[in-house]
């Protein structure tokens, strides 16, 4: 058989650009296939364009919020459609980054068209069938529609619809309350719109140490945002021009309603029978080293479910990449995966949950926790909601961190540094400028030899007589 390429990806989002850019800088052959637009969910309906709204709203919500600094101005009259135009302007700058000419200028091959495999070492597309060494799957995902009956018939919105809208609903229905359904919810809110949030689950942000949810969960109620909690939307109607949503009991009249219930892997077009590889409904299983069930072809990013973020696809897209071109050698390590929900205030998370750590660890687990209203600069900015938790075990080790607070999504860092290379808590004690949000974790850190020594009877005794001694001389 004639190989004509080194590998083809399908599928031009964050782990399939990935990929293909550093293959073809190291000089292999590639193709890239992708049915619509480079740049994937990340660029046009996820990461850039949600805190591009977010900072919008964020701006409406200081500027509204300013007599507390002494600030006084007219009510905010915010424009939503220029609101809108600037999520589309940042788009439209990071576009260029993903853009085909960048990639061809790299020696990329980009076709466009949907195509699918013919067998285990060909994928057909536009007429032609493209066999490589090696295929890497990286169609990624879409929002899960739940069957609600009148859900179709009313209408709805999806991320990948809600930042094309430029006329602002009165009234925002929100069917789910995880990161985007959280993330938009409070941007809508903030911008003008009457949101519900409409959640399945006794609290929001339910894969988050409850803790740190309830303070986001306790923000949204100060805001003014309703959450029906622990209850399915059941059925939809239209009635008078509004779509009336019925969770439970309730009934809630609203202009949208936004889906954000979910993902489901992108997977049926591809034929992946024909090409010896299994999937389910969470997408194409993988082994540790992400091959598929066909050891030739490969998977990434959200299609293969698991961890569903950008940075994560541009992770597994480094094993990939390894063990596609090369020798398939390396194995993914998900051991210190971090993310953050960019609500007000942020929540960030890396590692294990309280509750996984005494599961795994028993009673050889110490929780760490200072509350940003003990850290001066977040005082002095009146960010001071919320706290940082370290999850220790007694000799140090770092096991899990959660910051929801001011600026949570980058503090988190400090943490991933400490725990990939393998750092005792220790290290996080050491000097950190004054005042910085940063001393939420020097402070927390500090926290475990208080602790340990609270619980050393004997050497508290120790020291007792010999400051005693000391005294006598």
């Amino acid at each position: 058989m004639t190989v004509e390429y080194d590998i083809v990806i399908i599928g031009g989002g964050s782990g399939g650009l990935v990929v293909a850019s550093a293959a073809a800088q190291l000089k292999a052959k590639v193709a890239l296939v992708e049915k619509h637009r480079l740049g994937g969910d990340c660029l046009w309906y996820g990461c850039v364009p949600s805190k591009s709204l977010i900072y919008a709203a964020r701006v409406a919500y200081q500027v509204k919020n300013a007599g507390r600094f002494g600030i006084h101005t007219n009510p905010a009259n915010i424009n939503f459609s220029q609101a809108m135009g600037h999520v589309q302007n940042v788009i439209a700058a990071i576009e260029p980054h993903d853009s085909p000419e960048r990639f061809e200028g790299l020696g990329v091959e980009v076709i466009f068209g949907c195509g699918q495999f013919s067998d285990r070492q060909t994928f057909a597309v536009n007429g032609r069938q493209l066999k490589a060494r090696a295929f890497v799957i990286a169609t990624g995902s879409r929002p899960t529609i739940p069957s609600i009956p009148g859900l179709k018939e009313a209408g709805y919105l999806t991320n990948e619809q809600i930042f094309s809208i430029t006329e602002r609903p009165d009234s925002l229905g929100i069917i789910g309350a995880g990161p985007i359904g959280c993330e938009l919810g409070q941007s809508f809110h903030r911008l003008g719109t009457q949101v519900t949030l409409i959640n399945s689950k006794p609290h929001i942000l339910p894969k988050e140490d409850p803790e740190a949810a309830e303070v986001i969960e306790q923000q949204f109620i100060n805001e003014g945002i309703s959450i029906i909690q622990n209850t399915r939307a059941e059925k939809v109607e239209l009635r008078d021009g509004k779509k009336c949503l019925w969770a439970g009991n309730q009934k809630i009249m609203v202009d949208q309603i936004l889906v954000s219930s979910g993902r489901s892997p992108n997977v049926e077009s591809l034929n992946l029978k024909a090409a010896g590889v299994e999937y389910d409904q969470k997408g194409l299983k993988v082994n540790e080293k992400l091959q598929t069930t066909n050891p030739k072809i490969y998977g990434c990013g959200d299609v293969i479910g698991g961890y569903q973020f950008t940075h994560v696809a541009s992770h597994e897209a480094v094993t990939v990449l390894t063990n596609a071109l090369f020798f398939p050698f390396s194995k993914i390590n998900y051991r210190v995966i971090p993310w953050a929900t960019f609500t007000d205030p942020e929540l960030a998370r890396v590692g294990l949950t309280e509750k996984e750590a005494k599961e795994r660890y028993g009673e050889d687990v110490y929780v760490l926790k200072q509350d940003f209203a003990n850290v001066d600069r977040a005082l002095a900015e009146g960010v001071n909601q919320g706290f940082g938790k370290i999850i220790t075990r007694g000799n140090g080790e770092i096991l899990g961190a959660h910051l929801v607070g001011p600026s949570a999504g980058e503090l988190i860092h400090e943490i991933v540094l400490a725990m990939n290379n393998n750092l005792k808590v220790s290290a996080l004690s050491g000097i950190h400028i004054y005042p910085t949000l940063s001393e939420v974790n020097s402070k927390a850190a500090l926290l475990l030899k208080k602790q340990k020594f609270a619980q050393n009877k004997r050497l508290k005794n120790t020291l007792a007589n010999f400051f005693k001694f000391m005294r006598s001389l």
